[in-house]
C-alpha cells in the first residue's frame, strides 16, 4: 500500500508499528510524532520513521492512518486534538490502548464524520522498553484485538495496513475486551504488586526473604516491575470492572481462609487442583495479554566461563538473547542458567544448540 502513516507515541509499541508496517509496505511515509523530541530523533537517526512532526497538526492532516500509540489517559487527549483538525475525508484512526471503553467514547466525536476511529490492542511486549528496543517481531502470532466491525471496508484497509506484524487478529467489543483484560491482565499486576508488598513488609522482621525471594517469587512476581505511571492511568480508565473482579477475589480468599479455619483438606485439594488442571490447559506457545517471558533453563557446572561458553555457542547461531541470570550455583554443585529470549523460536533453536553443543540439561519452566 501507498499512502502517509502518523505514528504518534515513539516507543516500543509505537516504534515496532512503524517497522512493521515500513517493511510490508516500504513505499509508505511513516511520520513520527512524540512529545518527547529525543525520541523522534533516535527514531529518525535509526530510520524507524522516515521523519518527524515538528507540527501535529500539519502531519496529522497529510495523513491517511493515523496510530495513536501513547497512555490511555494520553489517548483521549489526542483524540480530542485530532477532532479540532481538517483531516482527509476517509482518514483511519486507531489506537493501541489497553482499555477500550473509555476511549471508543471519546472516539465518538468522529462519528458524524467521514473520520473512521477504529480501536485497538496489540497484545505484545517485551522485557525491553523504548523505541531503540522496537522490532515488528513482537507482534508475530500475537493477538491483535480490534474494536470494529469484520467485513467493513475502513477495517479491510487498516487489516491490510497492519499485516506486517503478522499477527492473530481478534474482533470484539469493547466491553468484551475490558472484562476480558480485567481478568487476565488488570487484575494479576494488582494481585503481583500486593504480593511484592507483603514480602516487603515481611522483609523487616526478616533480612533473609530478599534472598530467598530471588527465585521463583521473583519469576512468579515479575509483572510487578511493570510502568507504575501506565498501569495507574489502565486501573483508573477500567476500574468499574476491576472493582468487580476484586470484590470476587476477596469472595474467593475468604473461602481459602474458611477451608483453614476448618482443616478441610478435601477443599484445599480442589482448590490447588482445579487450578493446576486449567492452568495446564493454556496453551503454552500463544503470546497472550501479558506478555510472556521467554526463558530457557540450563543446568551448568560451576567453573569459570561457563556463561561465556553458553553465550559463545548462540553467538555462533546468531541467537539473539535479552537477558541472563544465574538462579543458584555453589562449588562442585550444578546450578542453574537462565537465559531469556524475544520469541519462542529462538528459545527452541538456542535449545538445540546447547543440546548439541554440550551435555548440559535444559528445560522450560
Amino acid at each position: 500500500m501507498e499512502g502517509t502513516v502518523l505514528i504518534i507515541g515513539l516507543g516500543l509499541i509505537g516504534g515496532s508499528l512503524a517497522k512493521a508496517i515500513k517493511k510490508e509496505h516500504p513505499s509508505s511515509r511513516i511520520i513520527g510524532f512524540d512529545v518527547d523530541q529525543k525520541n523522534m530523533i533516535l527514531a529518525e537517526s535509526t530510520g524507524i520513521i522516515d521523519s518527524r512532526s515538528d507540527n501535529l497538526q500539519i502531519s496529522a492532516e497529510l495523513a491517511d492512518l493515523i496510530v495513536i500509540s501513547v497512555p490511555v489517559v494520553a489517548t483521549k487527549k489526542v483524540i480530542q486534538e485530532l477532532s479540532s483538525f481538517s483531516l482527509k475525508p476517509n482518514v483511519i484512526i486507531t489506537d493501541t490502548g489497553s482499555t477500550k471503553e473509555k476511549i471508543m467514547e471519546s472516539a465518538r466525536v468522529f462519528f458524524e464524520t467521514t473520520v473512521e476511529f477504529i480501536g485497538g490492542h496489540p497484545m505484545a511486549g517485551s522485557h525491553k522498553s523504548g523505541v531503540l528496543a522496537s522490532n515488528e517481531l513482537i507482534f508475530e502470532n500475537a493477538y491483535y484485538l480490534l474494536i470494529a466491525e469484520q467485513t467493513s471496508e475502513k477495517t479491510k484497509i487498516l487489516l491490510e495496513w497492519l499485516k506486517g506484524t503478522r499477527s492473530k487478529f481478534l474482533f470484539v467489543t469493547a466491553k468484551e475486551h475490558d472484562e476480558v483484560t480485567s481478568v487476565i491482565s488488570h487484575t494479576p499486576h494488582i494481585v503481583a504488586a500486593l504480593l511484592v508488598h507483603q514480602a516487603k513488609d515481611a522483609s523487616s522482621l526478616y533480612a533473609h526473604i530478599e534472598h530467598l525471594a530471588a527465585g521463583g517469587f521473583k519469576d512468579t512476581t515479575r509483572i510487578a516491575s511493570s510502568n507504575p505511571t501506565m498501569w495507574r492511568d489502565i486501573l483508573l480508565e477500567n476500574s468499574e470492572i476491576i472493582i468487580q473482579h476484586l470484590t470476587t477475589w476477596e469472595q474467593s480468599l475468604n473461602k481459602v481462609k474458611k477451608m483453614l479455619f476448618h482443616s478441610d483438606a478435601e477443599g484445599l485439594y480442589s482448590f490447588f487442583d482445579d487450578a493446576r488442571e486449567y492452568r495446564d490447559s493454556i496453551p503454552q506457545r500463544e503470546k497472550g495479554a501479558i506478555p510472556a517471558f521467554y526463558d530457557l533453563y540450563i543446568t551448568v557446572p560451576d567453573y569459570p566461563g561457563v556463561i561465556s561458553e553458553v553465550t559463545g555457542y548462540l553467538a555462533e547461531e546468531k541467537i539473539s538473547i535479552t537477558n541472563i541470570r544465574i538462579i543458584e550455583t555453589r562449588e562442585d554443585v550444578f546450578g542453574v542458567l537462565v537465559v531469556s529470549f524475544q520469541n519462542d523460536k529462538d528459545r527452541l533453536q538456542a535449545s538445540r544448540c546447547i543440546n548439541e553443543q554440550t551435555n548440559y540439561d535444559t528445560y522450560i519452566a
